[in-house]
């Protein structure tokens, strides 16, 4: 199957604006049809679904680049990609624990809040519980 940028805009939820960034930064290289024009397959869109991937967990576009470049060299490339792939899921590992902390950090200054507005009772589901006073 061939899909205009439009149609591929709208199959991955990308504007055709980040489609020709992605294009231009070498994130990905779309065959052109007979008149000239982009033609997307579904390995585009599986690939393009795992750049959103690697974006949403915080890779940097020069990463994705990089990693992207390896990719298209072929299986050759496979154990650099694995070296990459490992140390960005490091990366991630550390950025959840952070949010996990943060999160801790959060519920604990709500359950404070919770208690002094709601008289020495905080919310447990739907449920008011009075907190121990020491």
């Amino acid at each position: 199957m061939c899909y205009s940028i439009g149609e591929f805009s709208v199959l991955t939820g990308l504007s055709i604006d980040t489609l020709r960034y992605y294009e231009k930064e070498h994130l990905i290289r779309v065959a052109r049809n007979a008149a000239g024009r982009r033609c997307y397959t579904e390995d585009d869109q599986n690939w393009i679904l795992f750049i959103k991937r690697l974006k949403e967990t915080g890779m940097a576009i020069k990463e994705i680049r990089d990693y992207a470049g390896l990719r298209y060299q072929g299986d050759m490339t496979m154990q650099s990609r694995l070296s990459m792939l490992t140390k960005h899921r490091l990366f991630v590992l550390a950025e959840k624990k952070k949010w996990e902390d943060n999160l801790k950090h959060l519920d604990d200054k709500i359950r404070i809040y919770e208690e002094k507005t709601n008289g020495g009772f905080r919310l447990v589901g739907n449920r008011a519980v009075q907190t121990e006073t020491p």
